[in-house]
């Protein structure tokens, strides 16, 4: 390694992407055109740094396994930050065990975490708790600890373990601090204002109140029955049921809940869950069956009651009933979440994100659009989505798989 590489690879690795530039910036051999790549990214040109690590890959020869690995785990870097999933994670893997087979742990822990936080956007929550415990943080330098300390903390905070978050944050704010870098400072003092921020709302029949994320903890310890409109689930404690594909059933409970401890009308019922504004016969049948069907279903939880204009909820032991709101109301809360980390998505990195179809993630799209919530860039398979960070609270609760299923 010729002596600018080397002076451009250290302004790097403390994020003075202007100094490697002005080492490296006119060549064209591999190893430059690897750091061009790395410096492109740290100046979010993001595109640019993709193009040329790939051409740094082309580049090293076939002897030359060890810097191939690095510009793959580089790359991934960048389709991350482009919220692009196209690619397979198992090319990231396998460049990070030939990284592990040549020596390089640092970078080879680099990659095993590009991969969880990668799960972790996406809400595959349970693969990413399993693939950081594997993680030797006694091997990784402080730039890498602060970032596995992050991810950890997200990890914590959307399972809803506040006091672990709270470790983590302050594990990576540390290391954060020794490794002098001002961008991964910023990150973590973000994330830290993240649990302070309110995260829900509470409304039942004597409040409506925000929630920080504690108190929504705290609140799901209590016993209460949740009705819980973030994750589209029914809670008490440890018995959870999921109504996330069966939107008549919790559009029925969610108004029942709302209304406790009193009834709702069965006219009302039919409108809010069939979306019908004069029912006839046909509709109040459909509605006892749906009503039979949400019984069979929150039986352990929740029984639901006949009254002589409609029915109420009758929970189990004396629990009272709370309805968890959203911090932001609207149907697409969860597309506007993932949206509101100010990255540009593409529409099959939503679909992937939200668990839909890219179809139904293009109507939603277009709606928001129309109400001057998210803009396109770009056009056909190049459009890209943005939307402007959502201020004064977290979305925390609107990601990807949140509450896991008991």
């Amino acid at each position: 390694m010729d002596s600018l590489v080397a002076a451009a690879g250290r302004a790097l690795a403390v994020g003075d992407a202007l100094t490697a530039l002005k080492h490296v910036g006119l060549r064209n051999d591999p190893p430059a055109l690897a750091l061009r790549g790395i410096a492109m990214a740290q100046l979010d040109d993001l595109p640019r740094a993709r193009s040329l690590l790939r051409r740094a890959a082309r580049a090293f020869g076939a002897n030359e396994a060890l810097a191939r690995a690095r510009c793959v785990v580089a790359e991934a870097e960048v389709a991350f930050a482009m919220r692009e999933f196209s690619g397979s994670p198992r090319t990231l893997l396998a460049a990070a065990a030939a990284l592990e087979a040549r020596g390089d742990i640092a970078n080879a822990l680099h990659a095993r975490l590009i991969a969880v936080r990668r799960m972790l956007l996406l809400g595959r929550l349970a693969d990413a708790e399993v693939a950081l415990a594997t993680l030797d943080g006694r091997a990784l330098p402080p730039p890498l600890y602060a970032i596995a300390e992050l991810a950890a903390a997200e990890l914590a905070l959307r399972s809803l373990h506040t006091a672990e978050a709270a470790a983590a944050l302050t594990r990576a704010q540390a290391a954060a601090e020794r490794a002098r870098i001002p961008a991964l400072i910023a990150e973590v003092d973000e994330m830290r204002a993240v649990p302070n921020r309110p995260a829900a709302r509470r409304v039942d029949a004597a409040q409506a109140q925000s929630l920080r994320l504690d108190e929504v903890e705290a609140l799901i310890d209590s016993g209460a029955l949740i009705i819980d409109v973030c994750r589209r689930q029914v809670r008490a404690v440890d018995r959870v049921r999921s109504l996330a594909r069966r939107p008549v059933l919790f559009e029925l409970v969610r108004t029942l809940g709302e209304s406790w401890p009193g009834d709702v009308d069965r006219e009302v019922l039919i409108e809010r869950a069939f979306n019908l504004r004069q029912p006839d016969e046909t509709h109040r049948a459909r509605l006892r069956v749906e009503i039979g069907r949400l019984r069979a279903l929150l039986k352990p939880i929740v029984r639901i009651e006949a009254t002589e204009r409609g029915f109420k909820l009758a929970p189990l032991d004396g629990r009272e009933v709370v309805v968890l709101m959203p911090p932001i109301d609207g149907d697409q809360a969860s597309l506007v979440a993932l949206l509101a980390d100010g990255q540009a998505w593409s529409t099959s990195a939503l679909a992937l994100a939200l668990g839909a179809s890219q179809r139904t993630v293009q109507r939603a799209l277009v709606a928001l659009q129309e109400a001057g919530q998210v803009r396109a860039i770009g056009r056909a398979r190049a459009q890209r989505w943005l939307a402007p960070p959502l201020a004064g609270f977290t979305t925390i609760l609107l990601l990807p798989a949140a509450l896991p299923d008991a």
